[in-house]
């Protein structure tokens, strides 16, 4: 049951974050970003956001720095959007393993 909750919030945060990310952030460090998932621990406590970025190792290297600068600002706007007793700690990390993989499927099921 758990389980379930974690994947239903992990899912609305994906969506919140990518909002967020491109509407409300105005740092300049920050390029192109896509959200590529989201895991969310079964107590709800630590949220690993799966990022995918454009640009050169440096580019996303202070991307990841811009958003852990603004991870504060990006947890209060989940919580009042998501409206959780307790919002979950954010960590950005560089997945691109991950959407190269989902690219792959997607393409697979466009060609039956």
């Amino acid at each position: 049951m758990a389980n379930f909750r974690s994947g239903r919030v992990g899912e609305q945060m994906k969506k919140e974050l990518s909002q967020l990310i491109q509407l409300e952030l105005k740092d300049p460090r920050i390029g192109f970003v896509t959200v590529t998932g989201v895991d969310v621990t079964n107590d709800l406590s630590l949220a690993r956001v799966y990022l995918s970025v454009m640009g050169t190792e440096e580019e996303k290297e202070d991307t990841i720095k811009a958003l852990d600068k603004a991870s504060g600002f990006l947890r209060s706007e989940i919580g009042k959007r998501i409206r959780l007793r307790h919002t979950p700690e954010l960590s950005f990390k560089i997945d691109a393993f991950r959407y190269g993989n989902r690219i792959k499927i997607i393409k697979a099921h466009l060609r039956l």
